[in-house]
């Protein structure tokens, strides 16, 4: 018997960002949509723990326990008393290191995927309980739709979406460290009154009626001038994709994907083109949301 569990990738269409706090961290408010863009992960019982890979980048995923696909199926078993003897094979299409949660979307894939496997019937909240101790986007990978996050981000409250977003993603080569662009947004807040982070009213409002012109005026991340001065190429990616017809465009998470809101699926295509044919970036994705959270397919 093998457990397939589908889950989407994330974008952040608001991302305030908070002073570090003394645990390191930083208080946010981080408005989620899941976009169509899936990782496959399948577990089956093995005599041993391990991960495989296929797809994009493949070769750039951890294979060891410190994926959170791995963690998570430990976390699970160490729960219920048992072994976690499964073999994890995730069927990449996210970009990897890309700040659309791949690595989080795994871990929250695995985690419902070895729940069925086992039939451990966690409940919801003890799954969310799991995810949050894996890191601070694996809840809404389980959750998925569109969802305000506070704290480090995976104490989640449903936004209702009211519409279809149409979207591209530009994948850029390489990745960026979240850790890293943490650094450099304390860096250069450093001396300066940073504000405690709060959703926005008018982007929230503009989620709950479909309004995609609103959307576009409302996106926001406070991690993109740290992006931007770790990667200077992708303010070249973000001028020609808004050149191209995209009505706003920002960096996703901590990056280097940037994301594209655009009116519809024909304008979709022709950004995406542009961008290819711009030389910026390696790829274009297209995707809408909001999407499904994580999902058992058999």
């Amino acid at each position: 018997m093998s457990v397939t569990v589908r889950v989407p990738a994330k974008v952040n269409v608001q991302l305030a960002v908070g002073a570090a706090r003394p645990d390191g961290f930083h208080d946010l408010a981080n408005v989620f949509l899941a976009v169509g863009l899936y990782d496959e992960v399948t577990v089956t019982p093995s005599d041993r723990l391990r991960v495989t890979c296929t797809g994009p980048d493949a070769a750039k995923v951890p294979l060891d326990g410190t994926n959170l696909a791995a963690r998570a199926a430990i976390a699970l078993a160490e729960r219920r008393g048992i072994a976690p003897d499964v073999h994890i094979h995730i069927a990449k299409d996210i970009p990897v290191a890309g700040g659309m949660a791949g690595g989080s979307a795994d871990g929250a894939a695995a985690l419902l995927a070895c729940d069925t496997l086992w039939s451990t019937d966690a409940g919801r909240d003890e799954l969310l309980a799991i995810c949050a101790e894996l890191g601070s986007d694996v809840p809404f990978s389980l959750v998925g739709g569109g969802a305000l996050g506070v704290g480090r981000g995976e104490r989640l409250t449903p936004v209702e979406v009211g519409g279809t977003f149409h979207w591209v993603f530009a994948v850029a080569d390489g990745g960026l460290s979240t850790p890293a662009v943490y650094g450099e947004f304390d860096r250069l807040t450093a001396g300066t009154d940073v504000p405690a982070p709060a959703a926005s009213p008018a982007l929230l409002d503009a989620l709950r009626t479909g309004d995609a012109a609103a959307l576009a005026d409302a996106l926001s991340n406070d991690l993109q001038p740290a992006a931007l001065s770790l990667r200077p190429a992708l303010a070249d990616t973000l001028a020609a994709g808004t050149a191209a017809g995209a009505s706003a465009a920002l960096v996703s998470g901590s990056g280097p994907t940037t994301a594209f809101l655009v009116a519809d699926e024909e304008s979709a295509r022709k950004v995406a083109e542009a961008l290819i044919a711009s030389g910026t970036c390696r790829d274009a994705r297209i995707a809408v949301s909001p999407a499904p959270g994580a999902t058992v397919l058999n």
